[in-house]
């Protein structure tokens, strides 16, 4: 779809080819021509392919700035109004949708968004392979696909493993800020995050947290309000 440097790459780490269950499928959809030429003008400065084969230095890639990841971001409208309310942040958001990748660099580049990039690939890769400990001043997942047939809840990102792997790259104080509409995969998330070592819940009552100011309603959210699905927010801070 694109030249070499001038776009993304299809599974740049190979990791298609590991033997790990993974939390995402690619998907194929049309890239349109506003998204396209987005790419062209802004993924030499502002994308990056995982491929796993370098160490990101974060502190040179937003000039100093404290830095978040944000693991999916769909089409991108949630993450460029987060960035563009708070320009001393940096936003590493992660996916590997071609469409969301293309339309969140038009949105950064109309709205003159220079802390926000965008990383094309598998987040596991990214933590595990190319960001150095205690790189990340927080970490978004918001929305995340639930799997919800009982044989694919192995396939659900937050899961004892990968909590293990992201706490080594969090600060210690930063918060991990997660956000479902999906009742069980809330209820899995709550279980799994309150045992883990590494991560203390910010609710004072040990449940749920009522949405930040800072996160705008997404799409996603949206959609599941429509259909009269609860929103939970989970917000535990790296011990």
């Amino acid at each position: 779809m694109f030249a070499a440097g001038e776009g993304p790459l299809p599974d740049p780490a190979g990791s298609h080819h590991e033997r790990r269950i993974r939390s995402f499928q690619p998907r194929r959809s049309r890239v349109t021509a506003g998204q396209a030429e987005a790419m062209l003008k802004r993924w030499p400065d502002w994308g990056l392919d995982i491929d796993g084969r370098r160490i990101l230095d974060l502190r040179e890639m937003f000039g100093g700035l404290p830095v978040v990841m944000e693991i999916g971001f769909g089409m991108g409208e949630a993450t460029a109004r987060m960035a563009a309310a708070d320009p001393g942040t940096g936003i590493l958001a992660v996916d590997v949708h071609t469409p969301g990748q293309g339309n969140l660099l038009g949105l950064a580049d109309r709205g003159g968004l220079e802390n926000v990039r965008v990383a094309n690939g598998d987040a596991i890769i990214l933590l595990r392979e190319m960001l150095t400990a205690d790189a990340l001043d927080g970490c978004r997942v918001y929305f995340p696909d639930p799997w919800p047939k009982k044989r694919h809840h192995k396939r659900r990102l937050i899961q004892p493993e990968f909590l293990t792997l992201l706490a080594t790259r969090m600060k210690p104080g930063a918060v991990l800020h997660c956000a479902t509409d999906w009742e069980p995969y809330a209820e899995q998330m709550l279980e799994v995050l309150s045992a883990h070592p590494d991560f203390a819940n910010t609710a004072a009552d040990g449940g749920y947290s009522p949405r930040p100011a800072f996160r705008p309603l997404t799409r996603f959210e949206g959609q599941g309000l429509d259909k009269g699905h609860v929103v939970h927010d989970l917000l535990f801070q790296r011990m």
